[in-house]
């Protein structure tokens, strides 16, 4: 019995090395594959009671697990759309197969690293056929609220290279210097202009333009330090749109600071005097609100006394600091993603917009994940429930562009562990031949 245990066990040692020479094989192989993740063959020994006496041989087993949770290093890469993971946390992907089903019900792998770039449709997808999924942003660049223990709101990332943008205005800094002498007795009461032109919700150029007209004093030597400002818009010719009287302070503390905007609805020339075209002056925050054909506009006048915005000194007319936002349409030019993992597309008018949004997956167990071709994993029921995370977030990392994440395989190591495996393996193959001898000798007692 004892040798015969003792074959058993050579066996099972030749077997288990074999398996160990596969992962080993396998690493190797792969040690220049980006994502890859080195597998490993554990070694259990098995132990039979013979008895008192007796000693019977067990032999080994052998398991073999994936070493998921092991981060190989990143290298840099020239494409903005190499994506890695800094981290403990997942890309979640799909396949192209699954996208050209198109039934909405893509399902989610996940992976490390990838080479993403657009297809004939504009779907970021590597050339082993993964797919890029995220969180799809609204019009206006803010990305809505999902679940984040599903899969169900991702959807495929899909850039449209042709796509045009533009932002309307919605905020103007007016920063002007009326002159102070224009009000003076004797002035000669002229109106001053000041076109500002902004962006309406098509993209196309429009112009507001204010109008100053001073309050010329009716007394000798004396000044009223007041203008009426009207605003029109070019949307819509002929109109006033908003109307307001202006006071500057004249004492030492305050002097040509702005002092009051009270509106002067009566101005307008809107043909219902609608009070939506135009709000009241908050003298707290300097801002005046119109509303032109696509929406409300801002316009910052500059708080009560403070200098920074309107004033009245000296006798010229000059615009200090006018600002705006909002741009005219443009092409979109590139298109990046960000460690908190948003994808913006950048346009050549100089502004940016966030279309997806990339979560990162985690589990509790990423060892238990199901190792798939192209380092892609699957969920199962040892990996445990997944929850989707914003890159930046909790434990899982940050997404970092411009970069590939190498295979985990250390090569000299292998090659330590190929010799001991050769060892081993020609050691039992040794006690198979020494017990092939034994028993040799055992038939030969009955010549």
């Amino acid at each position: 019995m004892t040798i015969s245990s003792s074959l058993n066990a050579g066996v099972a040692g030749l077997a288990a090395n074999a398996t160990q020479l596969a992962t080993i094989s396998d690493n190797i192989a792969n040690s220049s594959t980006y994502g890859y993740k080195r597998a490993e063959a554990d070694f259990h020994s098995m132990v039979i009671d013979g008895g008192s006496g007796s000693y019977s041989a067990g032999g080994v087993r052998v398991t073999t697990n994936r070493l998921i949770d092991q981060s190989g290093a990143l290298v840099t890469t020239s494409n903005s759309t190499d994506l890695a993971v800094r981290g403990d946390g997942f890309l979640p992907v799909t396949t192209e197969s699954d996208v050209g089903t198109e039934n909405g019900e893509e399902a989610m792998y996940l992976t490390t690293t990838g080479s993403f770039r657009t297809d004939e449709d504009g779907i970021l997808k590597t050339e082993s056929g993964l797919v890029l999924m995220g969180w799809p942003a609204e019009a206006d660049g803010t990305v809505p609220d999902f679940p984040r223990d599903t899969s169900d709101g991702l959807e495929p990332v899909q850039i449209n290279v042709n796509q045009f943008a533009g932002e309307p205005t919605e905020n103007i800094s007016l920063g002007v210097n009326l002159p102070a002498t224009e009000t003076e007795y004797g002035g000669a009461g002229a109106p001053l202009t000041l076109p500002i032109e902004y962006y309406d919700n098509l993209g196309t150029s429009q112009s507001l333009t204010i109008t100053f007209t001073p309050n010329v004093s009716a007394t000798v030597g004396d000044a009223t330090n007041a203008w009426s400002m009207s605003i029109a818009d070019s949307a819509t010719p002929g109109e006033v749109i908003a109307a307001y009287d202006l006071t500057f302070a004249e004492d030492r503390d305050y002097g040509g600071t702005l002092e009051s905007a009270t509106r002067d609805a009566a101005t307008e020339t809107i043909d219902d005097l609608d009070a939506t075209k135009a709000s009241s002056y908050d003298s707290t925050t300097g801002i005046l609100t119109v509303f032109v054909d696509g929406g409300p506009i801002d316009i910052d006048i500059g708080a009560q006394y403070d200098s920074a915005g309107m004033t009245q000194l000296s006798d010229s007319f000059a615009p200090t600091s006018i600002s705006k936002d909002g741009s005219p349409v443009g092409n979109m030019t590139s298109v990046e993603v960000d460690a908190n993992g948003y994808v913006i597309a950048n346009f050549d008018i100089g502004i940016s917009r966030v279309v997806y949004q990339i979560p990162l997956v985690s589990m509790s167990n990423p060892n238990g994940l199901t190792a798939l071709d192209n380092q892609t994993y699957q969920i199962s029921d040892e990996s445990g429930s997944f929850y989707l995370w914003d890159a930046g977030d909790g434990a899982t990392g940050d997404i970092v562009s411009y970069a590939l994440e190498e295979s985990s395989v250390d090569v000299a190591n292998e090659l330590t562990n190929l010799i001991q495996t050769q060892r081993a393996y020609s050691s039992n193959a040794k006690v198979i031949q020494t017990v092939d001898e034994m028993l040799q000798e055992t038939t030969n007692i009955k010549r």
